[in-house]
């Protein structure tokens, strides 16, 4: 009744005398039906609108498992070149992310085709992250459709930070800093964790909204990424989400690089410079950090061959974290590309993946000369303590010794005697 109110309508009161009106009603409703039926029947599939494309799922599995991963495959020499890490390591991936999220594991559809399998849709995150290449780039090789390998890419990188994150993305514990500070005593920078410094991560797709908060010194929208870093490249704080309009000052006020040493849980450090005892590790920075008690910063036009000796060592050493930003963009072009991801979430979790699978590359190339990584030199289990908390005098106090010029000169004098005692003379 409600499809032809109108023509419904004119029946009701239809003429019985008048056979021609009746013949133009039964024509006219004959043609709406005809044209409802060809609306109805102009797409396919069950989706509207919706291409189906067989692409071969088994074929491109075959291929893809004969090239790679097969014990005579094609390609097993240039497996390192293209995946950025061992075939071990990539399956350990592989692994942890189809035991975490059943998405990765292949499944039949309702007439029992094989679907994607997890090689595919890892493989075709991997391609994404290491080329930075388009998401329909991977179509031709893989066999996977745009959207299923945006949707792969998405998923995979949550998938890394929840199972490898822990262990992989985490402050140093006290065999860690044992082992920081043996370096820095060795590099002749005695209670030195690593070096800090911040990153630009042009964001194609910025909306125009927000460009302008999101546009600084590079002309053009960007977000940082703070990173701390040794020697060995480990990354071991990652702070990804401010706009590039800031600078490493601002950046620095919002980071929690320090929250743990200011919350009094940070692991105990002493060590003894030039007579004068110290109890917090520092940072190697560039010119633009504050002058605290947890940095140590180069010397602008030094004068003296003391002063000189130490400008160039502290310069040299502080590198660390720079070769850091460029191995992991070497090693995942979609760090170092214009991001294509609209919403700033899935560029932080592409960011924290990438630092995440970096870091295990480390460990798993030996680059951080057997170091314990699985967990068993960390700080006790914290408990849920209802005993007096300590006063936020303390807290205070801990905040301001951070902040402490007074320390920092006196830290860095310190080091331009040790250093010209070890190194200059």
């Amino acid at each position: 009744m409600d499809r032809y109110p109108d023509i419904l309508e004119d029946i009701l009161h239809f003429d019985e005398d008048s056979d021609d009106e009746w013949d133009m009603l039964l024509a006219e409703t004959k043609r709406e039906e005809e044209s409802r039926s060809k609306r109805r029947n102009k797409h396919r599939g069950s989706v509207p609108g919706h291409r189906i494309i067989r692409r071969g799922r088994v074929e491109g599995h075959e291929r893809l498992y004969h090239d790679y991963f097969a014990p005579n495959c094609v390609y097993d020499a240039f497996f390192r070149r293209r995946f950025r890490m061992g075939r071990p390591l990539f399956l350990r991936i592989v692994n942890g992310v189809e035991q975490y999220d059943p998405y990765f594991v292949q499944t039949t559809d309702a007439i029992g085709n094989l679907g994607l399998s997890s090689l595919q849709k890892v493989t075709a995150a991997f391609r994404i992250l290491t080329y930075g290449t388009p998401a329909d780039s991977v179509d031709e090789y893989v066999w996977i459709g745009e959207s299923t390998a945006i949707e792969s890419l998405k998923r995979f990188v949550q998938t890394v930070i929840a199972v490898f994150g822990d262990e992989y993305l985490r402050p140093p514990n006290n065999n860690d800093i044992a082992r920081l500070l043996a370096i820095g005593e060795q590099r002749g920078f005695p209670g030195m964790l690593g070096s800090i410094d911040c990153m630009h991560w042009k964001w194609k797709n910025c909306p125009t909204a927000w460009q302008g908060m999101y546009t600084g010194h590079c002309h053009e929208p960007t977000i940082i990424l703070e990173a701390v870093a040794s020697q060995d490249l480990w990354i071991w704080h990652a702070f990804f989400g401010l706009p590039g309009s800031l600078n490493d000052i601002n950046v620095l006020e919002r980071s929690p690089v320090f929250a743990t040493l200011t919350e009094g849980r940070a692991p105990p450090i002493n060590y003894r410079i030039n007579g004068h005892d110290y109890t917090m590790g520092y940072y190697l920075a560039d010119g633009i950090y504050p002058n605290w008690s947890t940095f140590v910063k180069t010397i602008p036009c030094p004068q003296g061959l003391k002063r000189k000796h130490y400008a160039a060592a502290q310069e040299s050493i502080r590198k660390d974290v720079e070769r850091a930003f460029g191995v992991l963009q070497a090693c995942f072009a979609i760090v170092r590309g214009p991001a294509r991801f609209w919403d700033e979430e899935t560029l932080a979790y592409i960011m924290k993946a990438c630092i995440i699978m970096h870091n295990m590359i480390i460990e798993d190339e030996g680059a951080t000369n057997d170091n314990d990584f699985d967990g068993s030199g960390e700080n006790p289990i914290v408990q849920v303590s209802h005993v007096h908390t300590p006063e936020f005098v303390d807290f205070i106090q801990t905040h301001h010794q951070i902040r402490s010029n007074a320390s920092h000169s006196q830290l860095q004098s310190d080091l331009i005697e040790h250093l010209w005692q070890r190194y200059g003379q």
